[in-house]
């Protein structure tokens, strides 16, 4: 691994990890069951990788790692994890291993679990709204955020408009995938939405909270490019790893794409261009950045690792 990612991932997940202890109650804390079951999945050793994205992004913009963003990233990971025992549970994917701990239904229970998941995205919410920020800034990242969550409805004024699905319109075009024929336009619509829009989200966020004044249309619309490039990227690696690697070392069960008929970037396009097109998405997503200079650099290595990573 790059020294320099190295460096970032280490910093990155002490920092997420030290808000997320700060914010999440403690497993002494009354309800017991709801708060070890949101720590069981929180703590169980995820990379991080929204958090750090969102930091790098804001200290990109702003120059410095501005005051309270990790509280910004752990939010962003709290809405991750729940999503995560959301996916697992036997309704969905049916997954009894996660980041090579039982997920949450297998420890606790799966009505634990549904409810650990809507107290992970509510307690995000709150962290997001309590940021020290101005409120014009604390709102654009609520609706960001919120908007990348959804299903691809949302309002902009006094009038309802269509917006691209979130993490939750991804996951419903994925379970009624399952068994079709997966295409091109099917496959790209639900990665870009299930696992690209948080991603996308997390590098725009970064972007708000680290601009003193308005940030210009011109950085939030490269950041979303970026964002959505090596979000894409990211999602292809995965697919293409849950074909090559066992479960040992992706952390959760392998294979499983294949054996529910999963519509994948190779199920589509085989393994081979899969790579390619990973590859090509980082090269696109490595331009929006040009304008940053130097100061993109931390994250072209984050988005680089996206695609060499082995699990």
């Amino acid at each position: 691994m790059n020294p320099q990612v190295r460096s970032l991932l280490t910093t990155g997940v002490s920092l997420t990890d030290e808000a997320l202890e700060r914010l999440l109650p403690s497993p002494d804390t009354l309800p017991h069951s709801i708060h070890r079951a949101m720590r069981h999945s929180t703590f169980a050793g995820g990379k991080r990788l929204r958090p750090i994205l969102c930091m790098e992004a804001a200290r990109m913009v702003a120059g410095t790692l501005p005051e309270g963003v990790a509280d910004l990233g752990a939010a962003l990971e709290m809405i991750h994890t729940y999503s995560l025992i959301h996916d697992d549970l036997p309704a969905l994917d049916n997954d009894d291993l996660r980041r090579g701990q039982p997920t949450c239904h297998v420890a606790f229970s799966e009505a634990t679990a549904i409810l650990a998941g809507d107290a992970l995205q509510t307690l995000a919410f709150q962290t997001i709204a309590n940021l020290p920020a101005p409120p014009a800034t604390v709102v654009a990242l609520l609706r960001e955020v919120s908007a990348a969550v959804a299903t691809g409805v949302g309002q902009v004024g006094d009038l309802h408009t269509a917006l691209p699905p979130g993490m939750i319109g991804g996951q419903v075009m994925d379970i009624e995938s399952e068994g079709v024929k997966p295409t091109a336009d099917l496959v790209e619509a639900i990665h870009r939405a299930k696992t690209g829009a948080l991603i996308t989200v997390s590098i725009v966020a970064g972007g708000l909270y680290g601009s003193s004044d308005q940030p210009s249309a011109d950085t939030i619309a490269r950041l979303r490019t970026f964002g959505e490039k090596a979000g894409l990227a990211f999602q292809i690696v995965d697919d293409v790893l849950d074909m090559t690697q066992d479960s040992a070392q992706l952390g959760k069960t392998a294979g499983k794409d294949t054996a529910t008929d999963k519509a994948t970037w190779p199920a589509v396009y085989g393994i081979d261009q899969s790579i390619r097109d990973a590859d090509q998405l980082i090269a696109d997503a490595f331009e929006a950045l040009a304008p940053f200079g130097e100061a993109a650099q931390p994250l072209k290595d984050l988005a680089q690792y996206l695609t060499t990573r082995t699990n």
